[in-house]
């Protein structure tokens, strides 16, 4: 397509997820043709085992969901939010950590289901939420698929989301696709003026684009992995623990932290390095740890509960990808995880999807659509950035397990508060560069670095202050 032309695009997303649906809804509003392949069952007719951590909407994420009128509907009906760190000791103790107490910005927990859903539907209307109300009765007179169908249709009716399809292979120059019904077992070759890959971190699009020349990719799987914790509402319908925090229960080489959902209930994770996970696999060492390391936890979920966790339950594997470039040509794109998966330690994964959706939107607009301009900026702007990133989540896993109990961080924390309230147009910390703005990644670590080039500056020149008056006021002793 030339710069000239505004024809509209026959678009396939591969992956229906929340990056991938979310693309398919950008790509909508601009009046092209978009198919998504998503290899799942439809999560809103069957229960689809998937990725299950929670998630941290931040500023990122809440951009471009606003930019589909999503934003108001997922913050006000759905997101509970979370201001602040809260830090549990293991004799009980607790410690709150704010994120920013200068201009009170938070952070919001959302089901990650629940949200893939809303995509998918593309509907956030008072009409459609009395449509849920009702939603039981509906199934059973009309049967779910063909009412689920009309739904996601509703609002984006040049959407067509197709599920249980294996893309087998693809030409990614020539635009051209196969993929297996695995239902059916039928195989259907099609065409796109324009593939993206918004599959996940173990992207069939991605693994395509390894067999072309010059494309750089690295995958690292980390020592440490995860075990989901399920921590129920009280007996009156409670939150066990205060609802408005992120809790993290800090042990040095471990972790285990816990967000709330509006059920009244907490999904957490339990991080840590794989020689102590797969210890966990009797009755007597699991009740054991937990009493010694999170004591306050084991009331709150049932010794029976937690065993049955346990028990029932492999250790999850955690990996983070890199790649460059992102884009074949003017034909192929790859976003979200399948460009740059990464640990969830800074909450980012979902937010830099969603953003890298936005971006991708705003080159349309500043391009008039010419993907031959568009997908080689979108390298550009956000290769290196992706890569930044996923090693900031990388630093922050050290920071929420370890980190957070030092004095020397909290002190630091003390600092940049001090300091944005004087300078908030300057003095920005890195936590809230990250969550609370668009700032680029790689910016938000040159940032970082200034601020600790500023600081090392001001204590040598305090230290040398002290010193010569610690010397001056000996001298005027001695004479």
């Amino acid at each position: 397509m030339t710069a000239n032309e505004t024809a509209t695009l026959n678009v396939a997303v591969v992956g229906g997820g929340l990056v991938g649906s979310l693309t398919a809804c950008f790509f909508a509003r601009r009046g092209h043709h978009v198919r998504v392949y998503e290899y799942r069952s439809d999560i809103r007719v069957e229960d689809s085992k998937g990725p299950s951590i929670d998630l941290a909407l931040s500023f990122r994420g809440r951009e471009a969901l606003k930019k589909v009128g999503l934003e108001d509907a997922l913050i006000s009906q759905h997101g509970i939010p979370m201001r602040g760190r809260m830090l549990h000791e293991k004799d009980g103790s607790l410690k709150e950590v704010i994120y920013d107490k200068v201009q009170h910005n938070c952070i919001y927990s959302v089901s990650r289901k629940y949200l893939n859903e809303v995509l998918l539907n593309g509907k956030q209307s008072f009409v459609e939420r009395f449509d849920v109300i009702f939603q039981p009765l509906i199934f059973k007179m009309y049967g779910k698929n063909s009412c689920l169908k009309r739904w996601a249709a509703e609002k984006y009716p040049n959407v067509h989301l197709k599920f249980n399809e294996k893309l087998l292979d693809a030409d990614l120059d020539a635009g051209r696709m196969k993929f297996l019904d695995t239902k059916t077992n039928i195989i259907e070759e099609t065409h796109a003026d324009l593939i993206i890959g918004g599959d996940g971190a173990y992207s069939t699009v991605r693994k395509i684009m390894m067999k072309r020349p010059r494309f750089n990719f690295s995958q690292t799987y980390i020592e440490h992995g995860y075990v989901e914790i399920y921590i129920p509402p009280g007996k009156n319908n409670e939150y066990l623990m205060s609802n408005n925090h992120l809790h993290i229960w800090p042990r040095g080489e471990f972790m285990m932290i816990a967000l709330p959902n509006d059920d009244k209930s907490f999904t957490g994770n339990l991080f840590a390095p794989f020689d102590i996970l797969l210890r966990l696999n009797t009755a007597e060492n699991i009740i054991e740890f937990y009493q010694k390391q999170f004591p306050d936890v084991v009331p709150l979920i049932g010794k029976e509960r937690l065993l049955e966790i346990f028990l029932s339950s492999e250790p999850k594997t955690l990996i983070s990808v890199k790649c460059k470039p992102f884009h074949v040509g003017n034909t192929a794109l790859l976003v979200g995880d399948a460009a740059h998966a990464m640990v969830p330690f800074y909450a980012q994964g979902m937010n830099a999807g969603f953003e890298d959706v936005l971006i991708l939107d705003e080159l349309m607009e500043r391009y008039n659509s010419d993907l031959s301009k568009v997908l080689p900026a979108f390298s550009k702007i956000r290769c290196d950035d992706a890569h930044a990133i996923c090693d900031l989540a990388m630093y922050n896993y050290i920071e929420m397990r370890d980190l957070v109990r030092k004095r020397s961080f909290l002190f630091r924390k003390y600092l940049d508060t001090i300091l944005q309230k004087l300078f908030p147009k300057t003095w920005i910390p890195l936590y809230s560069t990250v969550h609370f703005t668009r700032m680029e990644f790689c910016k938000c670590i040159s940032n970082k670095a200034w601020q600790d080039k500023i600081l090392r500056r001001i204590f040598w020149c305090l230290a040398a202050v002290s010193l010569a008056t610690f010397i001056a006021l000996a001298s005027g002793k001695t004479s």
